[in-house]
């Protein structure tokens, strides 16, 4: 996928209208993916004209490369963070946490994402198979000898990492399911912590 173009240095006004368009963009590719969303949708979900809004960005592309390339950067932070002369069950829990927080503050950006991998990541393999390989590779290491050295329990750490993606991301893609059988009771903020200690448990339990 084509990084975002280069441009010149924006003001101010500029750079919130980018902003706006982005805001808007996000929840209009969230709900509808990159092929079922139009940049009439986004035009009107940011309150501007088409015109207007294809002064600030190009197309379509353009805008959903800008997003894509943000959410990767704050997607990937937990894991670059995780390190490997720290304590294992210390970093590994952090990491749960941190993509539970993910879960919680980010709902639309993993619902960008996970529609972009269903469609078979048409604009970001090489971002998936590059950048993304390469850091999982490198922590992988890491797990892997922190298992070696006995202060894990032993799994295959590509596959540790795999099962907390999925599990801790489930609290955003399927938000509305768990909050429905978790009922009223259960389902308000606090389902957010509930299910960091209960991940905590089953990975380093």
């Amino acid at each position: 996928m084509d990084k975002p173009a280069h441009r010149p240095k924006r003001t101010r006004i500029q750079r919130e209208k980018r902003e706006l368009i982005g805001e808007a963009a996000l929840e209009v590719f969230a709900q509808h993916g990159f092929r079922g969303s139009t940049i009439d949708q986004i035009a009107d979900a940011a309150g501007m004209s088409k015109p207007n809004l294809l002064y600030y960005f190009k197309n379509k592309e353009e805008i959903f490369a800008t997003l894509i390339h943000r959410l990767m950067e704050t997607w990937l932070a937990p894991l670059r963070e995780m390190d490997a002369r720290g304590d294992p069950q210390t970093e590994i829990r952090s990491y749960i946490r941190r993509k539970i927080e993910m879960a919680r503050d980010f709902p639309r950006e993993s619902r960008l994402f996970a529609n972009e991998i269903l469609q078979g990541a048409p604009r970001i393999f090489p971002l998936l198979e590059g950048e993304l390989k390469e850091l999982v590779d490198e922590k992988a290491a890491v797990i892997a000898e922190w298992m070696r050295e006995g202060r894990l329990k032993k799994s295959d750490p590509y596959h540790f990492i795999f099962a907390i993606w999925a599990t801790t991301q489930h609290y955003a893609d399927f938000d509305v399911q768990v909050r429905a059988v978790l009922g009223e009771n259960r389902g308000g903020e606090g389902r957010f912590e509930d299910a960091a200690r209960f991940l905590e448990g089953l990975f380093l339990g």
